[in-house]
């Protein structure tokens, strides 16, 4: 197996030799961030053919980018055997999407295909939260109704807390879902398949209540890949030709709401057929897992007003640490500083019962050290041809 790999940017994913993991179409050099690929209805067409057709399960897939390689957490053992096996065989997500703290949530699955996740999550959530599914491909939706009295059943559910709806994840607006509904929004590998990502996240936004969170796994390149491979339906059903350039995402998640977008964890892609190795030479791939709060207050930056929190360690299957991304790691007891952004994330989410809150907003530091922005000027003695006295006008 070869490695979808580029050593020559400065990326917000890990290296090649420092995997860290416990883990919409692409915009392209003539297509700028925020537009939607032309041939949307084509690009449906061919991912509908190519998962409702041509894939019979999750063995056919010719790279892992479409498989979970995280090692599987100990408590979700038990759920997952509790799946069904036609289920979980049709199975094509690229990362693990499980979110703490989401007893009593509602939650909807963008791409939910065959309901594996779905299901999953609706035991986690428990009997009184509740899980919707939207698919636009009708043979993975007829698996996934299939089985819903079967999980209820397994679960110990009274009746199932789970439904699904057959649309585009880019027109939920279509589905009669209201606004300011759902606690968490999650997509497993799926963005990258959509003609417009934008459209996508915006919908998410609007849907999700305030304080709520989109958690997600996705393919993402190290650069915007180039238009013609859009036309090869392996490449595309495989998430490649359709993944976002890790930069243009972040304009993109900006620009619908989301202010700061923290990344959670990632590894590059193995693609195992040399043929789709020759196609997309030169590209690295990345699968990631984001998590993006509605937060109508968060600043550009992080910034730094003194303020810190201490993990209660009372997170269900994490009394040790919790870790809201890939760089705030937070001991339980730990008196432990976090810039305004990082406190609104735990203050003012499903987080705030977990934590002490530590300091408040009177005093403003400047940029918080080690977030990666520091101080644009020189911080040297003054100097140059000014006289003393008058160097703030030089």
């Amino acid at each position: 197996m070869q490695l979808a790999r580029n050593v020559e940017k400065d990326l917000p994913f890990c290296d090649m030799g420092h995997v860290t993991a416990p883990f919409m179409c692409g915009f392209t050099h003539r297509t700028m961030p925020g537009q939607p690929v032309k041939s949307g209805a084509p690009v449906h067409e061919t991912v509908k053919e190519y998962y409702g057709k041509t894939l019979g399960g999750s063995a056919d897939l010719k790279t892992d980018a479409c498989c979970t390689l995280d090692a599987t957490p100990d408590f979700l053992r038990p759920i997952l055997a509790r799946i069904h096996p036609e289920v979980a065989g049709r199975y094509y997500g690229c990362g693990l999407v499980l979110p703490e703290a989401i007893d009593g949530l509602r939650i909807l699955d963008l791409g939910s295909g065959a309901g594996r996740d779905v299901y999953a999550l609706a035991a986690l959530v428990g009997e009184n939260g509740s899980v919707v599914g939207v698919d636009m491909t009708p043979e993975q939706l007829a698996v996934a109704r299939q089985y819903r009295d079967y999980h209820a059943r397994a679960f110990g559910y009274a009746a199932p807390n789970t439904e699904f709806h057959q649309g585009y994840i880019e027109r939920l607006d279509e589905l009669g879902l209201a606004e300011n509904s759902f606690d968490l929004v999650v997509s497993n590998c799926v963005l990258n398949l959509c003609p417009d990502k934008g459209a996508v996240l915006r919908e998410a936004y609007r849907l999700l209540k305030p304080g709520g969170e989109m958690y997600f796994s996705d393919v993402y390149a190290d650069r915007r890949v180039p238009e013609a491979l859009l036309a090869d339906p392996v490449l595309h059903g495989e998430c490649l030709s359709g993944a976002l350039y890790w930069n243009d995402f972040l304009a993109l998640a900006k620009a619908a709401g989301f202010k700061d977008p923290r990344l959670v964890n990632d590894r590059p892609l193995g693609i195992e057929s040399a043929g789709v190795q020759a196609k997309v030479a030169g590209i690295g791939f990345y699968s990631a897992t984001w998590r993006l709060f509605k937060l109508a207050d968060l600043e550009p930056a992080c910034e730094d007003y003194g303020q810190a929190v201490v993990y209660r360690g009372t997170v269900e299957q994490h009394p040790d640490a919790l870790a809201l991304d890939k760089h705030h790691t937070i001991a339980t007891g730990e008196h432990f500083p976090v810039c305004g952004n990082t406190w609104r994330m735990l203050a003012e989410t499903r987080f705030a019962p977990h934590f002490d809150f530590i300091g408040d907003w009177t005093t403003h530091r400047g940029i918080f050290r080690g977030c990666g922005v520091g101080l644009p000027f020189d911080e040297g003695a003054a100097g140059g041809e000014c006289k003393p006295g008058t160097s703030a006008c030089c």
